[in-house]
């Protein structure tokens, strides 16, 4: 492994063994080997730590303790880090094809502060279910969140030295707030193309916890974009939400 390697591939995991498969075997296909992968554990009691040691994916460095939660353990991954750039990889999520960091080590040439692209959602046997309600922009800025998370956090890859901690005041929402201070610093982006570069699981942390990741999400909103600017735009939501509703009847 280089000195620095040009990613930081980083998955949280805490008795994840149902669920971590695919993502193992995703880093593991991968077509460039210039990335670091770091399992940030909780201390799990399953199987989870015995699947990864099993697939054996090189350059692999495991951290196992109790923690405080998800973005703690983020926060954990970010610390160990030594790549520069940061791609949060939830367990159960996967890269969309072998070629992803070949595709993105390309756009990295250019030192952008942040290299981003589409989603596309998985169900538990793997099945394309469709799109993100959100489709990321081709210009990303800081204000572009105005109009929630654009990006699907797994999609969007922060330069190390530009990503903070994530804010552990929010419990479900902290990567949305990350987001946006990662964006604050970026000085140019580097949008992926319309291809999806992550597969996401749907029943994961936030899909769970819905509502309250929503709430946060306001809170934030109004944190960075004012309060009557956000209430103004939280109306020109509803037809996107009402659409949202029939699209999953």
């Amino acid at each position: 492994m280089n000195s620095q390697p040009l990613f930081s591939i980083i998955t949280v995991t805490w008795n994840a063994a149902g669920v971590i498969e695919p993502t193992l075997q995703s880093v593991r296909e991968q077509t460039n080997a210039n990335y670091e992968y770091l399992i940030i554990d909780g201390a799990s009691a399953d199987d989870t730590l015995a699947l990864v040691k099993r697939h054996d994916i090189p350059n692999t460095r495991i951290f196992s303790e109790r923690d405080n939660g998800l973005y703690d353990a983020m926060n954990k991954g970010i610390d160990h880090a030594l790549g520069k750039y940061l791609i949060f990889l939830n367990a159960g999520d996967s890269f969309a094809s072998p070629t992803t960091l070949a595709q993105l080590t390309q756009l990295a040439i250019n030192n952008p502060g942040v290299i981003y692209g589409q989603t596309q959602l998985v169900d538990a046997n793997r099945n394309v279910v469709g799109k993100r309600h959100l489709t990321a922009p081709k210009r990303l800025t800081a204000d572009s969140f105005k109009n929630g998370m654009l990006v699907c956090h797994q999609a969007f890859v922060a330069r190390r030295d530009l990503a903070p901690h994530y804010d552990q005041q929010y419990r479900f929402s902290a990567d949305y707030d990350w987001c946006i201070r990662v964006l604050k610093k970026s000085q140019s982006n580097a949008y992926a193309g319309d291809k999806p570069i992550i597969n996401f699981l749907t029943d994961g942390l936030t899909s769970k916890y819905h509502r309250k990741s929503l709430i946060e999400r306001y809170r934030i909103m109004c944190h960075y974009y004012g309060t009557m600017p956000t209430i103004a735009r939280h109306l020109g939501f509803i037809p996107r939400y009402l659409k949202r509703l029939v699209f999953k009847k």
